[in-house]
């Protein structure tokens, strides 16, 4: 691993917007950018209150000593303000959602380094779930394994496999969603909630559903209440994560026989860590790879990571046209 050396006054790129080393002229391929003698690390924290601090010095201690820069730690008070303080040069590293991510890239150059692993995933699908197997199903329901819970459960139309580990991969099936009807009832979450509305909304328009005059929509709020109401008899269809039907297994202990999952989204990404254009190509490499490796480090690593930001991975395979997908989307629902 490269050790930066810093002379007293090496400040050529700094947190608050000096700048670059670059300013007259482009860095020949073949010489090292100078590093900043600090960086500024900007993240929502699933934390809160007095224990904000305590939280970020883990791991910001851990990048400041295997970098040999300081790395400083800010909370934003929301995704958005990440995007904001990496405009400003306030922050050159941010941890956000994958919206916030996107803006980052398309407004400011911003560099996905990093993805977000949660229960070894970086993306997960929107599930279509129907009590009307014999209307969207091609084929008899199969049972496969949720393998985070070890819950069976039915699938249709081939998107997983009898007597497998059921693997959430999309898209597969959307074709089904040709056969709604008008006045459908369809149950839709909230139009900020990806996997609930977003998702859903633009691959029903894509197979040719008007969404506004085709479908009655039925609204509710959370993943579970989409499942029940399909299990309940108050809509047709209904979407959300996958698979949220483990979140009412213990009212409705027969979900299974009731909601079938008869097709997939694309695959809706997880956010990551995003860094700003103005740091040096070599720094940003290491800093990747400390921060990929930090859950690994330790035992305490990984316990803080989940704490911190809900996470038990970084991984450096990003995946970025799921984020560019994913903003393609987004802009299809800004005012």
């Amino acid at each position: 691993m490269r050790t930066p050396v810093f002379a007293a006054g090496a400040l050529a790129v700094v947190a608050l917007g000096l700048a670059g080393c670059s300013a007259g002229g482009a860095t020949p391929a073949d010489e090292p950018t100078e590093w900043p003698s600090s960086i500024t690390l900007s993240l929502v924290p699933s934390v809160e209150g007095e224990d904000l601090a305590e939280a970020l010095d883990p791991l910001t201690s851990y990048l400041s000593e295997n970098l040999g820069i300081k790395v400083e730690g800010v909370v934003a008070s929301d995704y958005a303000a990440t995007v904001e303080a990496l405009g400003a040069d306030q922050a050159q590293v941010i941890i956000a959602d994958a919206g916030s991510i996107y803006q980052a890239m398309e407004q400011y150059d911003a560099t996905l380094a990093l993805r977000d692993v949660r229960f070894g995933a970086t993306s997960y699908a929107a599930v279509g779930f129907t009590n009307n197997p014999d209307k969207y199903c091609a084929d008899a329901p199969v049972m496969s394994t949720y393998a985070a819970s070890g819950i069976e459960l039915s699938y249709c139309n081939g998107i997983e496999t009898a007597a497998a580990e059921a693997t959430g991969q999309g898209p597969a099936a959307l074709d089904s969603l040709k056969k709604i009807t008008p006045g459908t009832k369809v149950a839709l979450q909230a139009a900020t909630s990806p996997a609930g509305y977003q998702y859903p909304v633009v691959a029903m328009r894509e197979a040719g559903i008007d969404t506004d005059k085709d479908i009655t929509q039925v609204p509710v709020e959370g993943n579970n209440n989409a499942v029940l109401a399909v299990y309940n008899g108050d809509a047709e269809l209904s979407f959300g994560y996958w698979d949220a039907r483990t979140t009412v297994t213990a009212e409705a202990p027969d979900i299974a026989e009731k909601v079938v999952a008869f097709s997939y989204s694309d695959m809706i990404p997880n956010g990551g860590v995003a860094v700003s254009s103005t740091l040096p190509a070599d720094l940003v490499e290491q800093l990747t790879k400390l921060m990929d490796d930090y859950a690994d480090s330790s035992p305490e690593a990984a316990t803080v990571m989940f704490d911190l930001v809900g996470l038990s991975d970084w991984t450096s395979e990003t995946a970025v046209e799921e984020i560019t997908r994913y903003g393609e989307i987004l802009k299809q629902f800004s005012n």
